[in-house]
Protein backbone atom coordinates (compact mmCIF):
# COMPACT_ATOMS: atom_id res chain seq x y z
CA UNK A 1 0.00 0.00 0.00
CA UNK A 2 1.58 3.19 -1.12
CA UNK A 3 2.14 6.21 2.10
CA UNK A 4 -0.78 8.38 0.43
CA UNK A 5 -3.29 5.23 0.26
CA UNK A 6 -2.99 4.59 3.62
CA UNK A 7 -3.09 8.72 4.67
CA UNK A 8 -6.46 8.61 3.13
CA UNK A 9 -7.13 5.57 4.97
CA UNK A 10 -6.26 7.07 8.31
CA UNK A 11 -7.79 10.23 7.66
CA UNK A 12 -11.19 9.01 7.14
CA UNK A 13 -10.58 6.64 10.29
CA UNK A 14 -10.03 9.53 12.39
CA UNK A 15 -12.71 12.08 11.02
CA UNK A 16 -15.43 9.43 11.59
CA UNK A 17 -14.41 8.67 15.08
CA UNK A 18 -14.02 12.27 15.96
CA UNK A 19 -17.96 12.60 15.67
CA UNK A 20 -19.20 9.81 17.43
CA UNK A 21 -19.67 11.61 20.41
CA UNK A 22 -21.64 14.09 19.39
CA UNK A 23 -23.76 12.46 17.10
CA UNK A 24 -25.78 10.81 20.37
CA UNK A 25 -29.36 10.70 19.54
CA UNK A 26 -31.29 13.12 22.41
CA UNK A 27 -35.07 13.00 22.21
CA UNK A 28 -36.62 15.86 21.75
CA UNK A 29 -39.23 16.68 24.64
CA UNK A 30 -41.62 18.76 22.37
CA UNK A 31 -43.79 17.42 19.33
CA UNK A 32 -45.32 19.41 16.27
CA UNK A 33 -48.93 19.10 18.27
CA UNK A 34 -47.55 21.25 21.20
CA UNK A 35 -45.73 23.59 19.26
CA UNK A 36 -48.28 24.06 16.99
CA UNK A 37 -50.98 24.68 19.55
CA UNK A 38 -48.23 27.11 20.96
CA UNK A 39 -47.30 29.26 18.08
CA UNK A 40 -50.84 29.29 17.67
CA UNK A 41 -52.32 30.66 20.67
CA UNK A 42 -50.10 33.31 21.14
CA UNK A 43 -50.11 34.37 17.09
CA UNK A 44 -54.19 34.23 17.39
CA UNK A 45 -53.95 36.60 20.47
CA UNK A 46 -51.38 39.05 18.78
CA UNK A 47 -53.82 39.04 16.04
CA UNK A 48 -56.84 39.57 17.51
CA UNK A 49 -55.76 42.08 20.40
CA UNK A 50 -53.12 43.90 19.14
CA UNK A 51 -53.58 43.96 15.55
CA UNK A 52 -57.27 44.13 16.30
CA UNK A 53 -58.32 41.93 13.46
CA UNK A 54 -61.73 39.48 12.89
CA UNK A 55 -61.64 35.89 14.28
CA UNK A 56 -61.71 35.11 10.60
CA UNK A 57 -59.24 36.64 9.63
CA UNK A 58 -57.04 35.72 12.05
CA UNK A 59 -58.29 32.08 11.58
CA UNK A 60 -56.36 32.17 8.28
CA UNK A 61 -53.33 33.85 9.40
CA UNK A 62 -52.67 31.82 11.76
CA UNK A 63 -53.49 28.52 9.63
CA UNK A 64 -50.61 25.47 10.80
CA UNK A 65 -50.23 21.89 10.04
CA UNK A 66 -51.31 19.84 11.63
CA UNK A 67 -54.25 21.84 12.10
CA UNK A 68 -55.16 23.29 15.77
CA UNK A 69 -58.73 21.33 16.79
CA UNK A 70 -60.07 24.22 18.63
CA UNK A 71 -58.82 28.02 19.38
CA UNK A 72 -61.21 29.85 21.16
CA UNK A 73 -61.42 33.57 21.80
CA UNK A 74 -61.90 35.23 25.37
CA UNK A 75 -62.85 38.38 25.01
CA UNK A 76 -62.63 39.77 28.74
CA UNK A 77 -59.97 38.05 29.98
CA UNK A 78 -58.40 38.75 26.59
CA UNK A 79 -56.95 35.65 26.21
CA UNK A 80 -56.75 32.83 23.23
CA UNK A 81 -56.81 28.79 24.26
CA UNK A 82 -56.00 26.44 21.89
CA UNK A 83 -56.15 22.62 21.95
CA UNK A 84 -55.71 19.44 19.58
CA UNK A 85 -55.80 15.88 19.72
CA UNK A 86 -57.26 15.84 23.76
CA UNK A 87 -53.61 15.96 25.27
CA UNK A 88 -52.14 19.36 23.96
CA UNK A 89 -53.29 22.72 24.85
CA UNK A 90 -51.94 26.22 25.05
CA UNK A 91 -52.96 29.51 26.66
CA UNK A 92 -51.85 33.65 25.36
CA UNK A 93 -53.00 36.28 27.04
CA UNK A 94 -52.27 40.04 26.12
CA UNK A 95 -49.96 41.53 28.36
CA UNK A 96 -50.17 45.25 26.71
CA UNK A 97 -50.93 46.12 23.50
CA UNK A 98 -46.74 47.60 23.51
CA UNK A 99 -45.92 44.47 24.68
CA UNK A 100 -47.87 41.99 22.54
CA UNK A 101 -49.11 38.67 23.77
CA UNK A 102 -47.49 36.18 26.23
CA UNK A 103 -48.24 32.26 26.61
CA UNK A 104 -49.65 31.39 29.98
CA UNK A 105 -47.86 28.46 31.68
Amino acid sequence: MSWSRAFLVLASVAALSCGRGDTVQRPYDNNDLQLVTSYTAKDFCSCVFVMQMSEEYCRRWTAASPAVATVKVDYKERSVQTAAALLWGEKARLVSERDGCELVE
